[in-house]
């Protein structure tokens, strides 16, 4: 129950926010507040258990076809890490509060963050790779939602794609990686894979899974060359900032090291491109930060140089190493987020994040000052905050990795470069004021300052009872990722004097002369030529565009008569191929039946109406008559051979089908130009003819063949005792199939909206310009709304309605379904606006059709997943008998939940393309009367 209520309570609240979008900022903070604070509760309630060795598990089945089952796991490292995303998320929507202006979207903003923090939850919780997977991808689409939030500015647009781009891309190569692992290890199930390291690294696959897992991981921590995403996500409002790149988003590449580290590390290429590309990192980000000026982009740069620090902790591939990297993991999302919120304090009080134009702040902002100040101070290592611990652990393990003083110099180096930085952060605050721009700025409220006080105060606890406050958790999270006895833990200050500590004696001092000689430095630097990452970046996905744009054309000319012939040439040329191979389809030997005259007729009529299709196709209004011909032969085709479902669904269908062309021929010339030349239509029919004549050959053969069992025989058997229902194709759809019948309805949920969305402009623009010109080469009828017309179809409304509701409630057992009744109930709505007009019908409706696709959706997946809560697999369905007086017996299935679903999608769909049709040609009508305004 705990784990299954900490993954799924961020996203319910992301689902509550998104739907009280309208309430106050109250509601808002406290939706996000609530949920944060309730999950770290149920951590923290959980959390002696699992420090004690007892971790808690949850498995739910879901696609055991391909071992992929909702397992989570809370062990000692996971603890560490959902407890940083809750606790640090708690303080964010905290800080929030004051920070976004009154006018912000809060709802938005916060829904964005919750989806955020479920999915970060999702990872640090998962024991089976493939829902990690899941998981790891929602985090870069949750994240592209909050970086690019404030959608107005193009630097936030810019750094969401951007950020999308380089981990997305990395997400594609983890898959590659844990798919190879799982084959390695023989399972997707985390627990048992972090048994078999031996195995996987004895793998021929080994190399290529780690290279994929690691490409992962670096281009989610921004690490040296990935990492020039993350300064430029840094356009997102702080707050985000605070929490993406403190305590999770960019944490989740470290925490993937971490959890796969007994099946990957041990071995010379783990070291080699684990700790070289963490120390790269960590002296390439310090480097830069020195000399930028934007304060976020100082905290940035920092953020990289330290999650190089961790990385290359974990490359070590030691205990001891392990220990440190955890212990920095704490230490580093306490003072960064510090730091981050105390940016935007700084930001938001005083106009800019320009550290040329600030300056003696400590007067201005003595609190935001003071807490600054100890937030850099634990960045820079000094002590007796948590950072000079595990930089001197840090340094400690530089000292045995390798051959030789290399790594150690270069770990000093680091450091040294991280001390000058901080120290030069700090200078805003006790330097001179050094412009009189800024109006003189005081500190901000409990809101903003409070989330910064309790974060820095665990900087400084963690460094003044490390032993206490996160001894145990450190030991246990260490013994997890090792996979055994974590090595004797001694988290103090003072350990005596060693070469750790003159190496952190020698990097501050050095790191303080740096500082004072940094102005000729950045002069030098700011002079010399260099490689622009965001340059690079941009240049290598145009050329990257440019390349695709160039094939996709030449392989997909965008040619509808093209797409049309070479799908059907294709088709033949498998048939031909299958025919040829498997020595063609023998004709079988049952019997035929002899053809009644009225088969006749309507085998006659169906020639002729397809043959004049094909000759009159330039004449549309004609040709969609003869169409309605052969779908009504179609339909009598299906009564002939006993399927009354297929045939209600296709007269249904056709009349849907056939106002839809009406209400699209409106839009269209009368006469349309001739696309096609003589041989390109003689080739057309060579292909037409030859598929015909395959198809027709292959339909033949199967009518004709013996009798023999196959999988309908199945469903006739059990679609009353398993299902519940009489008429096998409802059953079939609703229960045997119900998750192809899910798959579909979300495709045409998603066909409406995009129909929706390439209407809307269609009376605005070169479109809506070219509607306004057309002219009718016939008068319009005086009486738009003829009375009869209106009439009859108010009439027929209630009618219709209750014909679909029956056609409803009678589907689980005779013919008919929620398929068949929506396009009922689509046909009487649209007769309304047909009748009516578009602007009568629209004021009287009292739902529209995206809110009726969305439940639609949300009631089909809650009947599936209402299953899960009793232990069956998704979708699986119950019903029952039972009696009442009066109304003697009657059964209820919950398939009938499903089915309601299907019946609001369809609807929904339907009436997005058929009044979206209308209320363009409307519109275009309207525009096209005298001293119109043009719509804008």
């Amino acid at each position: 129950m705990i784990l299954t209520t900490l993954t799924t309570l961020p996203f319910l609240a992301a689902l509550l926010l998104a739907l009280c979008g309208r309430a106050s900022r109250g509601v808002h903070i406290g939706i996000a507040g609530a949920a944060s604070a309730v999950g770290l509760g149920l951590l923290l309630h959980a959390a002696p258990g699992v420090l004690a060795g007892t971790p808690l598990t949850l498995r739910i089945g879901w696609v055991p076809a391909i071992d992929l089952d909702f397992s989570l796991w809370l062990d000692p490292l996971g603890l560490l890490f959902a407890g940083l995303i809750l606790g640090i998320g708690l303080l964010v929507v905290i800080y929030a509060q004051g920070y976004l202006a009154k006018d912000e979207p809060t709802g938005r903003f916060l829904s964005f963050l919750m989806l955020f923090q479920g999915a970060m939850v999702g990872i640090a919780l998962s024991n089976n790779v493939l829902l990690m997977l899941v998981f790891w991808e929602l985090t870069s689409l949750s994240s592209f939602l909050l970086i690019g939030f404030w959608r107005d500015r193009a630097d936030a647009r810019q750094g969401a794609r951007m950020a999308l781009a380089v981990t997305g891309g990395g997400g594609l190569a983890l898959i590659g990686g844990l798919l190879l692992l799982g084959q390695a290890a023989g399972t997707y199930d985390l627990a048992t894979i972090l048994t078999r390291g031996d195995l996987v690294r004895a793998s021929p696959l080994y190399p290529a899974i780690l290279v994929l897992v690691l490409l992962g991981a670096f281009t989610k921590s921004a690490q040296f060359p990935f990492h020039f995403w993350l300064p430029h996500a840094m356009a997102a409002p702080t707050p985000v900032s605070a929490y993406l790149h403190s305590a999770t988003m960019v944490k989740a590449g470290v925490f993937l090291l971490a959890r796969l580290w007994p099946v990957l590390s041990g071995t010379d290429l783990w070291f080699d491109l684990v700790a070289t590309t963490g120390l790269a990192t960590m002296l390439f980000g310090a480097a830069v930060a020195l000399f930028r000026n934007d304060l976020k982009a100082i905290l940035a740069y920092s953020t990289i140089s330290q999650l190089g620090l961790m990385v290359m902790l974990l490359g070590f591939g030691t205990a001891a190493a392990v220990t440190a990297a955890l212990f920095h993991i704490l230490n580093h999302a306490a003072f960064k987020a510090a730091l981050f919120m105390n940016a935007g304090i700084v930001d938001h009080k005083t106009g800019t994040r320009d550290i040329t134009r600030l300056g003696g702040l400590a007067r201005l902002m003595p609190i935001t000052a003071t807490l600054g100040t100890l937030a850099v101070a634990a960045m820079a290592g000094l002590p007796p905050l948590g950072g000079f611990i595990s930089k001197e652990m840090m340094l400690e393990e530089s000292l045995h990795a390798g051959d030789g003083w290399l790594v150690p110099l270069l770990a000093t180096l680091a450091a040294l470069l991280s001390a000058a930085y901080s120290l030069r952060y700090a200078t805003q605050y006790f330097g001179a004021r050094r412009t009189g721009e800024i109006a003189a700025p005081h500190d901000p409220g409990l809101a903003m300052i409070g989330p910064s006080v309790g974060l820095v105060i665990i900087a400084l606890v963690l460094g003044m009872l490390p032993m206490t406050i996160a001894g145990p958790l450190v030991r246990a999270a260490t013994g997890a990722v090792i996979g055994g006895a974590p090595p004797g833990l001694d988290l103090a200050l003072w350990h005596g004097i060693n070469p750790a500590l003159g190496m952190s004696i020698v990097a501050v001092a050095a790191g303080a002369l740096l500082l004072w000689r940094r102005p000729p430095i950045a002069r030098w630097v700011a002079d010399q030529r260099r490689p622009d990452a965001k340059v690079l970046f941009d240049t290598a996905m145009a050329a990257v565009v440019g390349v695709t744009r160039r094939v996709s054309l030449a392989v997909h000319k965008p040619s509808l008569q093209r797409y049309l012939f070479m799908l059907f040439a294709v088709a033949v040329a498998c048939g031909i191929d299958g025919a040829l191979t498997t020595g063609g389809l023998p004709v079988g030997t049952r019997p035929t039946q002899a053809a009644s005259p009225i088969a006749i007729v309507a085998w006659f009529a169906l020639v002729i109406a397809t043959g004049t299709v094909v000759i009159a196709q330039r004449r549309r209004f004609l040709a969609l008559v003869f169409i309605s011909v052969i779908g009504l032969v179609m339909a009598l085709a299906f009564i002939r051979l006993s399927a009354p479902d297929l045939a209600l669904t296709q007269i249904a269908v056709e009349v849907v089908t056939i106002l839809l062309m009406l209400l699209a021929l409106h839009l269209l010339p009368k006469i349309p130009p001739r696309l096609s030349d003589t041989p390109r239509r003689v080739r057309d029919a060579v292909l037409g003819i030859a598929a015909g004549i395959g198809t027709g050959w292959a339909a033949w053969a199967i009518m004709t063949r013996e009798t023999r069992t196959s999988v309908s025989s199945w469903h006739w058997a059990h679609s009353y005792s398993g299902g519940g229902g009489k008429n096998v194709v409802n059953v079939t759809l609703v229960d045997f199939r119900a998750f192809d019948t899910l798959g579909e309805i979300i495709v045409l949920g998603i066909a409406g909206l995009a129909i929706y969305a390439l209407l809307e402009p269609a009376a605005r623009g070169a479109a809506g310009r070219r509607l306004r010109e057309w002219r009718a080469d016939m008068p319009h009828s005086p009486e738009r709304h003829p009375m009869m017309f209106v009439m009859a179809t108010r009439l027929l409304l209630p009618l219709a309605l209750l014909v679909g509701i029956y056609i409803f409630l009678r589907g689980h057992n005779q013919p008919g379904g929620g398929f068949i009744a929506a396009l009922v109930f689509a046909i009487a709505i649209l007769l309304q606006y047909l009748a009516s007009g578009f602007d009568w019908t629209d004021d009287r409706r009292k739902i529209g059709e995206h809110p009726l696709i969305a439940m639609g959706v949300l009631i089909a997946a809650a009947t599936g997943l209402g299953s899960l809560a009793f232990g069956k697999p998704f979708l699986t369905s119950s019903f029952g008998h039972f009696t009442l007086p009066l109304v003697g017996e009657f059964e209820l299935a919950t398939a009938t939940l499903f089915d309601t679903g299907v019946a609001c999608v369809v609807v929904g769909a339907v009436m997005m393309a058929l009044a979206q049709l209308s209320h363009v040609a409307q519109r275009a009508a309207k525009y096209r009367e005298p001293d119109a305004e043009p719509p804008r």
